[in-house]
């Protein structure tokens, strides 16, 4: 008569634990979490269409700046301070960020962009584990951002402010260096010479997000403003932005 064993339990060592961690980090920075963040460019094909992007060192240094410029000043500094948000229940604090982003984007592109993946990270979380949180951040009306949302993940993935940061400024990264490959277009050595620059930016952007509070958050990028804008109306398009 065959006999069946109960599966010992499995204890989380704290080393398990910083793993279990890093790994939903990954997986939140890959380019295949189903956001979308793939069919976006951020601009960079309109600065390609005008002709300010037309090789690698052009790529390279426009994608340097929008991280520093864009990514670091805004999204990132609200990733930052949504994460400890998420982790004390803070409706009020969440909801004041999630109007922010969207209020300081500066195109109809790129409000679109933030909460098209704001709601399909929150589809994504509501196939995980039940988490009463998830239904706040879908409620936000009109819509979850996606700084916001992913803040989200981060806290529930039990990151700190600056592993989510790492995380999410990676992700970033890797989505535009796919676009730069397909816009320039750029092979695939020059993508990875351009995401290893990104990379070793990252540690900078970071701790400059993580010093920003309220009156320092900043959305100001106006040539890069009119080029989405341009961008809404460009005749061949490869992306949604």
């Amino acid at each position: 008569m065959a006999t069946s064993t109960v599966p010992a339990v499995a204890i989380l060592t704290p080393e398990m634990s910083a793993s279990a961690t890093w790994l939903q980090l990954m997986w939140l920075a890959s380019p295949a979490l189903p956001v979308g963040g793939f069919s976006y460019s951020e601009g960079l094909e309109a600065a390609v269409d005008s002709g300010l992007v037309t090789n690698e060192a052009q790529a390279s240094d426009w994608l340097v700046d929008q991280l520093h410029l864009v990514v670091g000043r805004a999204d990132a500094a609200v990733v930052a301070q949504a994460v400890p948000a998420w982790q004390a229940h803070d409706v009020a604090r969440l909801t004041a960020l999630n109007d922010w982003v969207r209020h300081t984007r500066e195109s109809a592109e790129l409000r679109q962009q933030t909460e098209q993946m704001g709601r399909s990270l929150v589809e994504w979380l509501k196939n995980r584990a039940s988490d009463e949180r998830v239904a706040v951040l879908a409620a936000f009306s009109p819509a979850p951002t996606y700084p916001v949302a992913f803040a989200l993940a981060a806290a529930q993935a039990g990151a700190t402010p600056e592993q989510a940061l790492l995380s999410f400024g990676f992700g970033w990264a890797e989505n535009m260096v796919q676009a730069a490959l397909k816009a320039v277009p750029l092979g695939q050595s020059a993508g990875q010479r351009i995401l290893a620059r990104l990379a070793a930016e990252i540690p900078s952007v970071v701790a400059n997000a993580l010093a920003l509070d309220d009156d320092h958050r900043l959305a100001f990028t106006p040539r890069l403003a009119i080029l989405s804008a341009q961008h809404e109306h460009q005749y061949s398009r490869l992306f949604r932005s």
